[in-house]
């Protein structure tokens, strides 16, 4: 017997100046996992759940690099900062405020985001 995906009536929305912004459905993110999402004006956000449930949103472009990687990272804690880890070049960025872990003078966009 398989099981069915968890499903809710839960969006994933991330606040932007425009206001609020549906990403996805909170169902289709894995803890742990990112996925890369487009905004109306041709950006590109990486939005993750942990495994706690919390929700994070930062742009998707590594900004060492130029390339839209950031949502294909891995995931951790470092001393309490939940990160990301470039897949290219490996800096780490805080999910909660999109500072770089590794390199002070360097920070990503983070965004508001909530599942409603």
């Amino acid at each position: 017997m398989t099981m069915a995906p968890e499903k809710t009536d839960l969006t994933v929305r991330v606040e932007l100046e425009d206001g609020p912004f549906a990403v996805c459905e909170l169902h289709r993110l894995l803890p742990g996992r990112g996925v890369a999402a487009l905004l109306p004006d041709g950006r590109q956000i990486a939005v993750f759940r942990d495994r706690s449930d919390r929700l994070y949103a930062i742009d998707n472009r590594d900004p060492f690099t130029g390339a839209a990687v950031l949502s294909r990272g891995l995931t951790g804690t470092s001393a309490g900062h939940p990160f990301v880890a470039s897949p290219l070049l490996k800096q780490r960025f805080d999910l909660a405020t999109g500072q770089c872990l590794d390199d002070e003078s360097v920070r990503v966009a983070a965004y508001e985001v909530e599942a409603a």
